[in-house]
């Protein structure tokens, strides 16, 4: 995954120096992640490698800048690490003013936000 995220065009070549079962198991995962749309590879990467060091302050600009509707769907759907970014809030049940569509920008914003 290194290789292809930083690589790119040569990462099939930096491979070339392992031998054995290591190079095929090596050119086998590059080419499964070759073969990822770049939003999935993007979002693979970020799931390997972790959370963005200013995601915290990412978040509150999220939050600042999103409807109360909004506010309420994307911290329901944070994690309980981030909640504690937001000690003025409580948790609260789904609201009926949260479409799928809000539901899914909320996804989206987090996803956004910290990776």
């Amino acid at each position: 995954m290194v290789a292809l995220v930083f690589g790119r065009e040569r990462a099939e070549a930096l491979l070339d120096g392992l031998n054995g079962p290591e190079a095929r198991q090596a050119k086998n995962h590059l080419a499964g992640f070759a073969a990822l749309s770049s939003a999935r590879r993007q979002a693979r990467v970020a799931v390997e490698f972790g959370v963005r060091p200013d995601a915290a302050a990412r978040l509150r600009g999220v939050m600042e800048a999103a409807s109360e509707v909004l506010r309420r769907e994307i911290f329901r759907r944070l994690p309980p690490y981030h909640r504690s970014l937001f000690p003025e809030r409580q948790l609260e049940p789904p609201d009926a003013a949260a479409t799928p569509a809000v539901c899914a920008l909320a996804e989206r914003l987090i996803r956004e936000a910290t990776r």
